[in-house]
């Protein structure tokens, strides 16, 4: 595992397996996925864990809940109503690259809209 985890990087997370036997398909994300990285680098140097926000691939981005952020890859949106934070020895698997600056700030405004912090 990466020890030098910082924003706006994409790494691949294991989210299997979700926790609670009664979720409903598409209520958690689950499987392998990718995901970017969202917690500040002071907090991501300093705690066993890191937030982050899953992607996923759409041919219809939804806004507020899945923004489209074409440098993860074509079709990739981020699921911004699924940010959660999870251990960085037991869930980060690999860097896979980075997103660049206007794709990162589209998935924060949206994250405030999400969360009426705007």
């Amino acid at each position: 595992m990466d020890t030098d985890i910082r924003r706006g990087d994409i790494y691949l997370i294991d989210f299997d397996p979700p926790k609670g036997a009664e979720l409903k398909a598409g209520s958690e994300i689950m499987k392998r996925r990718p995901a970017v990285v969202l917690s500040r680098d002071a907090i991501n140097k300093v705690r066993r864990t890191v937030m982050v926000v899953p992607l996923s691939t759409s041919p219809q981005p939804v806004p507020v809940f899945a923004v489209p952020v074409p440098s993860a890859g074509p079709q990739s949106v981020a699921v911004c109503d699924q940010i959660t934070t999870i251990n960085k020895a037991t869930r980060v698997l690999k860097r896979i690259g980075s997103l660049s600056s206007a794709d990162l700030s589209l998935i924060e405004r949206s994250i405030m809209d999400a969360l009426a912090l705007a």
